[in-house]
């Protein structure tokens, strides 16, 4: 009988969306019709045109050389060698292994977590907390956005060499600690968000500004942090640039630095078996935890994204 019952419910709930479907067809028109279609396709061109370069880049991961260079390409491979992905990533003059290691445990865990540390305790200052001066400071901190990152390279390896620091991690995360204007801001806004009442509550019942911060703001903007450490982890996972100044010794190196050296051997060893194909395996292996990373997180991403900005 309850089965009955529910396969009742669902075919009305199946007739009520085809006859809302229908009548939202009919009012649309030819022009709105067309409208749609035109908008879908519009989307699709979108998604194909970000997917392809991927999909080029993991199918090359699995060709052989005669298949790499073959003109018109070859979409798919046949036979595919996923035995690549292991001996690429197992190259003897490179250990990825290492690079991983330092890439994760040693720059992004650290630096993710330093910037949503930092970020957020000054953008609680900015957000929560009245004193003199408050906006003027905040303008400051924001037009430091329009400092180019290349002026302030010669000072601080002044700094960091005179400190002894470089040669480590030191100098890519120590900084990620004094906080990022752009989190600043996402997280000011969202605050921004947050009725004062809740804090003035905990006030009423004797806790402190960090007390609120971390007991009552920071559970409630769950969305805005997951946002700032993404993005954070991103950018040390893919950094290049910061590793390639300040680390010259090969067990320090990261990620970035691996893929460089394998991509410069390509050219070196020139027509060397399967070199190409290697490059593509490690490269699809050091994008796909980005990848998934944000397929898990997605939800809570662009919740983050859509909240911050609201009021303020």
């Amino acid at each position: 009988m309850a089965t009955q019952t529910s396969t009742q419910a669902k075919s009305l709930a199946l007739a009520k969306t085809t006859t809302h479907s229908k009548g939202r067809l009919r009012k649309l028109g030819v022009a709105g019709l067309l409208s749609e279609l035109l908008k879908y396709v519009v989307l699709l061109v979108l998604a194909i045109s970000f997917i392809l370069p991927f999909y080029w880049m993991a199918s090359s991961a699995v060709k052989n050389d005669n298949q790499i260079y073959t003109v018109p390409p070859i979409w798919l491979p046949s036979p595919a060698l996923w035995n690549n992905f292991w001996d690429a990533w197992n190259t003897p003059s490179l250990n990825f292994n290492l690079y991983t290691y330092n890439t994760v445990v040693k720059y992004a865990i650290p630096a993710a977590f330093g910037t949503v540390l930092s970020s957020a305790l000054v953008a609680y200052s900015f957000s929560r907390i009245r004193w003199i001066g408050r906006d003027t400071v905040f303008g400051l901190v924001l037009a430091t956005i329009m400092i180019p990152s290349w002026v302030t390279i010669v000072p601080l390896f002044i700094i960091f060499k005179q400190l002894g620091w470089l040669n480590t991690f030191l100098p890519l995360v120590i900084p990620r600690f004094f906080g990022n204007a752009f989190f600043i801001f996402l997280l000011r806004q969202f605050f921004l968000t947050i009725p004062t009442e809740l804090s003035d509550a905990a006030k009423i019942d004797g806790a402190n500004e960090f007390q609120i911060m971390f007991r009552v703001i920071l559970p409630l903007t769950k969305p805005a942090l997951t946002v700032v450490a993404l993005f954070s982890f991103m950018d040390a996972w893919n950094d290049y640039f910061a590793p390639l100044i300040y680390v010259n010794i090969d067990s320090q190196w990261v990620l970035a630095l691996g893929v460089e050296k394998m991509r410069a051997a390509v050219y070196e060893m020139g027509n060397q078996q399967l070199a190409y194909p290697y490059l593509m395996a490690v490269s699809t292996l050091v994008t796909l935890p980005i990848f998934v990373a944000f397929f898990f997180a997605q939800r809570t991403f662009i919740e983050g994204i859509s909240l911050t900005g609201i009021k303020g």
